[in-house]
This record gives structure tokens, C-alpha cells and sequence, in this order.
């Protein structure tokens, strides 16, 4: 009998969590009906993008309790992937009478290097804007957490990490553009439809994939390997007594995050039209973890609609003549003031007011109860 119960219970209490995320994604899905205006659906789709590398550090940040300062470099990884791959099948006035990419024939490369000839193939680069950030995070983590190495330290490490792969970026121009990047990208095209980044495809493509990558992570976290992820973020000792392997289930929560960011890499560049070296840039990087603590590091929903409001706003108040050059202090004093009264962001406070509100529906209802048994009673 409690086995019957019990599971109309369960499925209400996932249908209660779910439905934010359901909520927020058809609310995505429906701008464009509301906009007229490609440039701003344009300029959404890039916030959307942003919004999906904040959900996969609030996978491994808010769920795994890894605070990782380096996300931008499985991002910067997978805007890469993607921006060879269309270098690749630009026309021959940009790439070279050889076919080369522009930037190679003003460095006098003779021929294409063997690491670039796989992008030739949009199959390929697809794939490895997703599996070569997850296979790099899986061996960056290996070291790491077989080593047991935790809290400030993991954090020191990614960062520095990603600093030093984004000096190699820099420095090796003749292969990667240096620090202007990969430019003069051809459209992205699949089945036949071409990703115009000022196209409602693009933005349906970027929608598409905010459901996807909210779906997998909320997905993970109702796992056994989600829920072992979680006791290890509170009791690492406590989960490693119990003998599991604490180090092989943070290795993979890492990688995890880290395909989701090369995810989101590969929709910026194609929203973008470039890739740049500041994708794998130290401001990008803590920019994301302001957004995920701003919008609530426990909460997949929120730390996007973090990612969304707060890169809104910045882009709003930097494009201001009135915030010229204050904008930096702005989004400082937000940020420290959202850390000071809303330390679990802006999902925690919503979580917290609609439970005072039931509350309140209860103690109400209560009252209304007792009052009435009291009259029948008198009567």
C-alpha cells in the first residue's frame, strides 16, 4: 500500500521540479513570435548561449561542490572546434587559393596542419566541440581528484590551466589566428538549412539546445550517480567511507560540465561569427561564476536566468551613455550585494518566497477549518 502512494508523490514532486524548467524554455521558445527585430533576437540568442555555460558550471559548482575558474576553456575548446570547421568551407578569398585559412597564408604555412585536416568534416567538428572538452576535463580531473586535491586549490589549478592554454592560442598564430581569432566563418549548415546568425533557425537552434542541455543536467541530478555527486559535495569523507569511488564520480560530473560548455562554444561562435582567444579569457570565466551565484549555484533554472538578466543587463548598462564607465561598478555593487542578503541567488529567494506563500495558503486554511468545526460544533 505505501509503495502505491508513494509513487503518485514521487511524480508530483518531479513534476513540481520540472515545470520551472518546462516553463522557462517554452518562454524561450516563444520570443521570436513577440520580436520583429533579428538583431535583438540575435543579440538574446548570445545571452541563451551564455545561460547554457552557466548551467554546466552549476553542474559541477552547485551539485558537485567543484568551483571550477577555468569553465571558459572547455567553452573557448568547443567555439574553436566549430569556428575551424566552417574556416574550412569558406570561399577561396578567405581560405587561400590553396585552400588554406587567410591568416596561414600571411604566415607562410605551406600546408595544412594534420590537427586542422579532420575539421574538413562538420561531423567531426561537431563531435569534438562536444567529446574533446569532456576528454580534456576528464584528464585535467584524473590528476586532480585521484590526487585528492580540494576546495581553493581546484579552482587555482583550472584557472591556471586555461591561462596557459590561451597563451598557446596567442602565441601560436600561424595556426590559430593569434589574437584575432578565427574570422570570416562560413554559415553553419545541416540537412540542408543554413544557420544565418541573424536567422530565427539560429535562434531556434540555440532554443533546441538550452531544452537539451537544461534536460541532461536536471536529468543527472535525479540519477544515483546525481545523488552520490551531491553527498560528496556535502560529506566527501562521509561517501567515501561507504566505499565509492569518490574520485571516479567527480572526474565525471567535470567532464560532464565540460561537454555542456563545449556546447555552448560551438552555438557562441556560431551566433558570433568568430572565435576569439577572450572565449578562453579570465573575465569570461569569473563572469560565469558571478552569474551562476547571482542566479543560485543549486539551481539549474536559476543560475540561467542568472546567466540571461545579469549579461543583459551588462550588455544594457555598457551600451548606456549614462553608464559609460561605471557599468563595472555597478554590476560589482550588485554582485556583492546579491552575495550579502541572497547567498543561494535569486532561485533561493524565489524557493524561499513560495514557501512562505504556501505556508501562509496553510495557516490560512487552518483557521478556516478550526473556525468552521467550532460553529458546527456551537450549532
Amino acid at each position: 500500500m505505501s509503495s502505491k502512494t508513494a509513487s503518485p508523490n514521487g511524480l508530483q514532486r518531479l513534476g513540481t521540479q520540472i515545470a520551472p524548467l518546462l516553463i522557462v524554455c517554452a518562454l524561450v521558445f516563444a520570443l521570436p513570435l513577440l520580436l520583429n527585430n533579428d538583431f535583438l533576437l540575435n543579440k538574446i540568442a548570445r545571452y541563451l548561449v551564455l545561460g547554457i555555460l552557466t548551467v554546466s558550471l552549476a553542474l559541477s559548482w552547485g551539485y558537485g561542490g567543484i568551483l571550477n575558474l577555468g569553465q571558459a576553456m572547455t567553452f573557448g575548446i568547443g567555439s574553436y572546434a566549430m569556428a575551424m570547421a566552417l574556416k574550412l568551407k569558406t570561399i577561396p578569398v578567405h581560405t587561400g587559393s590553396s585552400g588554406l585559412p587567410d591568416f596561414m597564408v600571411w604566415n607562410n604555412v605551406p600546408s595544412l596542419p594534420w590537427f586542422w585536416v579532420p575539421f574538413k568534416s562538420l561531423p567531426f567538428a561537431l563531435a569534438a566541440g562536444i567529446l574533446v572538452p569532456a576528454l580534456v576535463a576528464a584528464a585535467l580531473g584524473w590528476f586532480i581528484f585521484r590526487s585528492r586535491v580540494t576546495g581553493v586549490y581546484v579552482s587555482i589549478i583550472t584557472l591556471a590551466t586555461m591561462v596557459v592554454l590561451n597563451l598557446v592560442i596567442i602565441d601560436q598564430q600561424s595556426y590559430t589566428g593569434g589574437f584575432n581569432g578565427i574570422t570570416d566563418l562560413a554559415q553553419l549548415e545541416i540537412f540542408g538549412i543554413a544557420f544565418d546568425a541573424y536567422g530565427r533557425a539560429t535562434y531556434y537552434l540555440v532554443a533546441s539546445c538550452v531544452l537539451l542541455s537544461l534536460l541532461v543536467a536536471f536529468a543527472f541530478t535525479r540519477t544515483k550517480a546525481g545523488l552520490i555527486v551531491q553527498a560528496i559535495r556535502d560529506h566527501e569523507s562521509r561517501v567515501r567511507y561507504f566505499g565509492y569511488d569518490v574520485a571516479g564520480y567527480q572526474i565525471f560530473v567535470f567532464a560532464l560540465s565540460a561537454a555542456i560548455a563545449g556546447l555552448a562554444g560551438m552555438l557562441y561562435t556560431v551566433v558570433m561569427e568568430f572565435a576569439s582567444p577572450t572565449f578562453l579569457g579570465v573575465q569570461l570565466s569569473l563572469s560565469v561564476v558571478v552569474w551562476c551565484a547571482v542566479g543560485g549555484r543549486q539551481s539549474l533554472v536559476g543560475a540561467f536566468l542568472g546567466a540571461v538578466l545579469v549579461a543583459g543587463m551588462q550588455g544594457a548598462l555598457s551600451e548606456s551613455a549614462a553608464f559609460l564607465e561605471t557599468w563595472t561598478l555597478v554590476m560589482g555593487a550588485l554582485f556583492v550585494l546579491v552575495v550579502l542578503f541572497l547567498p543561494k541567488g535569486l532561485a533561493g529567494f524565489a524557493q524561499g518566497a513560495w514557501r512562505w506563500i504556501a505556508q501562509r495558503r496553510q495557516a490560512t486554511h487552518g483557521v478556516a477549518e478550526s473556525v468552521g468545526q467550532t460553529t458546527e460544533g456551537s450549532a
